[in-house]
């Protein structure tokens, strides 16, 4: 029998679109099609993560509890992210919504996934997996949700520390209705947002 432990870039991608379809009927097939994945990717997914706490026995319902922290305090030190040359492509990190909202940056300190159909010009960030861009391109809340992860990754060269703010948004993008409680001028940040704490809703 095959052991499966620890978590992959790809399982990442798998929670949050779970978060996303919270509620809602899927199957294998929906998870591969939405996320560029195979089936077989999506079923060995689903195993880690559930052998890794982010998941219920079921491998219906995401822990968001255990995946918040992880984003927010894990992430960095297990997939991180240098920043690259400057090429065309997909805003992300600070250069993506929300955070773009939030955070005034200069025309030479944008991020981008590089991509053939991208509109913006910025330093290269390798996305966490391979089909996320295209991924984020199907599904605007996911490419948000994406988005923010990126603004952790970057370490060396990153131009911002915008991690207070990032778990802000993550939390209450991922938890509806349940802003983050630690920080009463970033709760107030998100409550002026509209749509941002019903997200999941």
């Amino acid at each position: 029998m095959r052991t499966l432990q620890g978590i992959k870039p790809q399982d990442v991608l798998v929670l949050l679109k779970l978060c996303l379809w919270d509620g809602r009927a899927w199957r294998h097939v929906d998870l591969a099609d939405a996320l560029g994945l195979s089936q077989t990717e999506v079923s060995f997914a689903l195993e880690r993560c559930r052998a890794s706490g982010f998941l219920d026995q079921s491998k219906k319902r995401v822990l968001r509890s255990a995946l918040i922290e992880f984003l927010a305090h894990g992430l960095k030190y297990v997939y991180p992210a240098r920043p690259g040359p400057l090429c065309r492509g997909i805003p992300t990190a600070h250069s993506a919504t929300p955070l773009s909202k939030r955070i005034v940056s200069e025309e030479n300190d944008q991020y981008v996934w590089a991509h053939s159909e991208g509109a913006m010009r910025g330093q290269a960030i390798e996305p966490l997996y391979e089909s996320a861009p295209e991924a984020a391109r199907k599904a605007l809340k996911l490419h948000d949700l994406l988005a923010l992860l990126e603004a952790v990754r970057p370490r060396g060269g990153g131009a911002l520390d915008a991690q207070p703010l990032v778990a802000a948004h993550e939390q209450a993008r991922l938890v509806p209705h349940e802003p983050a409680r630690q920080q009463p001028r970033l709760r107030q940040h998100l409550e002026a947002e509209p749509g941002v704490l019903g997200i999941l809703t």
